[in-house]
């Protein structure tokens, strides 16, 4: 059965080649554009984490360049920027380095939204950071979906970031401490949020099953989308990396972590394995799979499903996706 491939909303590089890279060229993100989309992604937002101004500077126009290009038209869906304006906690802050965490400041993201040649689409920051309200009026009013994530906020910072128009939690149940307290932390402030979506990391690693059950039917299937998180060491081999400012090691298994620090380094998996890992748990009929791995995320940043280019798609059969 011919089915839409899917949409995903952070990658932050693939095939060594890393986004927010001070040394990205045209060249190397185009390649890692097209690896990425003939293994099934149908189409995806370029991630950037937390950087430092220059590389913002150089990257953004630089993506948005290669957007333009006939090729990626109906592919590219805009750029998505996990950060600067995260919280820098440990733990909160997940790999990102918290020398470059900013307050949240309208014209700091008017800089980074004129480098981006106004295709910013996305846009994470943390719900506890002073001015994050502000921000995110201002965000939404121009045309950008806000998501909350790498954060350590309380229900009602949750619930003032809603009323102003934040609609998403960033990989909700990661981006935390590995201790938090039983009753009031991040992930049961994000399950109890009715006014805000879902985004959850389907790697086999980020989040066990149960987590996956419970995200998935505290928020409802229309309410739920799937990322991949995938790092710039997705599609390598087994081994150890330095990937943004710290030791990584890619296990056999597909984690990729940080054992000095005891996170998670983002993902190893494309979209085509995180729909087929949640496939293989048996909690989703196709339909439901096609709105989480499809249809949800290209509601949440406003795509019409339509202008998706027509050869993006994947075969079904037997409870897998696969490439045609």
């Amino acid at each position: 059965m011919r089915v839409p491939g899917p949409i995903d909303l952070q990658v932050n590089g693939f095939l060594g080649i890393d986004f927010s890279s001070p040394d990205l060229s045209e060249e190397s993100f185009a390649k890692a554009c097209r690896e990425l989309l003939r293994q099934g992604t149908a189409a995806f937002t370029p991630t950037l984490i937390t950087s430092p101004p220059d590389v913002y500077s150089h990257n953004l126009p630089l993506i948005a360049r290669v957007m333009e290009q006939p090729e990626f038209r109906g592919r590219l869906l805009g750029l998505h920027l996990e950060g600067p304006f995260i919280s820098p906690e440990p733990g909160a802050v997940g790999i990102h380095n918290p020398k470059w965490v900013l307050k949240p400041t309208i014209p700091f993201l008017d800089q980074l939204i004129e480098w981006a040649e106004e295709k910013v689409k996305l846009l994470t920051i943390a719900a506890d950071a002073e001015g994050a309200e502000e921000l995110t009026r201002y965000a939404v009013s121009r045309g950008i979906t806000v998501s909350l994530g790498h954060q350590m906020a309380s229900e009602d910072q949750l619930d003032r970031l809603a009323r102003a128009g934040a609609s998403a939690l960033t990989h909700l149940g990661n981006a935390v401490p590995n201790l938090l307290h039983r009753h009031h932390n991040p992930i049961w402030a994000g399950l109890a949020a009715d006014n805000l979506d879902a985004m959850i990391i389907t790697d086999g690693h980020h989040l066990p099953p149960s987590v996956l059950k419970t995200i998935i039917r505290a928020k409802g299937v229309s309410r739920v989308s799937v990322v991949s998180d995938s790092s710039p060491i997705a599609g390598l081999p087994p081994g150890r990396y330095r990937l943004w400012d710290s030791d990584v090691v890619l296990e056999e298994s597909g984690l990729l972590h940080d054992p000095q620090k005891g996170y998670l380094a983002g993902s190893s998996a494309t979209m085509l394995k995180c729909m087929n890992y949640l496939a293989s748990l048996n909690l989703l009929e196709l339909d439901e799979l096609l709105k989480l791995g499809f249809y949800n995320p290209l509601r949440l940043i406003k795509v019409d499903p339509e202008s998706i280019k027509p050869d993006s798609s994947l075969n079904f059969d037997e409870g897998r996706f696969w490439v045609m």
